[in-house]
């Protein structure tokens, strides 16, 4: 069985991705296993400048999955650049995905013209859909114009593979896709969280302090599906598709949808192993089927 996929022009053994913010730099994870094993990684979203992130409480279990409000806390560009990435070379040794927010075009040029020059980043994860933060975020990820915008200009910046990451939070996904493949985007990185919020009714108050958050988990999954499906349909950049995916199984049915690559993400705080669970699971998964080598089934579910 042939796990190998290409996204953007860079081979991945195989095409299961922790999502970031789930993972943080890896080395948590590179203490429980040996994290070579995997795709790659989307390391955690990084801006201009550090953040302390939203106040608590910031995360609540809901039934299928969770809501989290954490508001992008990171220890900022130069940090990760100074001492994150130079410890990550002691434990990856592959390409890694640098996932980038920001709250201006100015913040997500600046940290990616600083990432271009770094050799473990593989692609610019460039994150334009984070519903939890006030001001920026999901401000681009809501117009097409301003997705487009920000796209034109981190291209100008850097060399890297761009992967632009949309929120599900829109009317029509396929526009806003094909705006940024307009714009110069290598590929497209969807879907990230749906907006929630849940009350306390003790208090009859927001459980989380920010009001709402960004809910992930099994029950975004059939979403994710639909949104990768329409998606391949608008765009011939590569997806990277993600939203509750929590087996082997889910992987193949995204990228059957479209996805040539998967994320998985709250299923890490469930089971810090399941990223590698997974991972041994497609070969099985791939024989019950009958797929020879994942690449066969990229979109197969449009061509019947």
């Amino acid at each position: 069985m042939n796990t190998q996929v290409t996204l953007c022009g860079i081979p991945l053994s195989n095409p299961v991705i922790p999502a970031s913010g789930t993972f943080g730099f890896g080395a948590e994870f590179a203490q429980l296993y040996d994290i070579n094993c995997l795709g790659t990684f989307s390391f955690k979203g990084t801006t201009r400048e550090p953040r302390f992130g939203n106040p608590t409480p910031r995360i609540a279990e809901i039934p299928g999955g969770m809501l989290n409000a954490v508001g992008l806390q990171n220890p900022g560009i130069d940090h990760v650049i100074s001492q994150e990435l130079p410890r990550m070379k002691e434990y990856f040794r592959k390409p890694v995905m640098a996932n980038v927010s920001g709250f201006s075009i100015e913040d997500y040029v600046e940290v990616c013209r600083k990432l271009d020059d770094q050799d473990q980043v593989g692609w610019l994860e460039v994150n334009i859909s984070c519903p939890n933060v006030h001001g920026g975020g999901m401000s681009f990820g809501t117009d097409p114009k301003s997705a487009a915008s920000v796209t034109r200009a981190v291209k100008e910046v850097t060399s890297k593979p761009v992967i632009v990451k949309l929120t599900p939070n829109v009317t029509d996904i396929a526009a806003m896709a094909k705006a940024c493949e307009d714009a110069g985007a290598d590929g497209i990185s969807l879907i990230n969280t749906v907006l929630g919020m849940r009350l306390d009714l003790n208090r009859r108050k927001p459980l989380l302090a920010n009001t709402t958050g960004g809910m992930s988990g099994p029950a975004l999954f059939p979403l994710a599906v639909r949104m990768v499906y329409q998606v391949y349909e608008a765009v011939s950049i590569p997806i990277v598709g993600m939203g509750g995916v929590s087996s082997a199984r889910d992987v193949v049915e995204l990228m059957m949808a479209g996805a040539t690559a998967v994320e998985v993400g709250a299923a890490n705080l469930v089971n810090p192993y399941a990223s590698k669970e997974i991972v041994e699971q497609l070969p099985q998964v791939m024989e019950q089927y009958h797929i020879e080598t994942l690449t066969e089934i990229i979109g197969g579910a449009h061509h019947g």
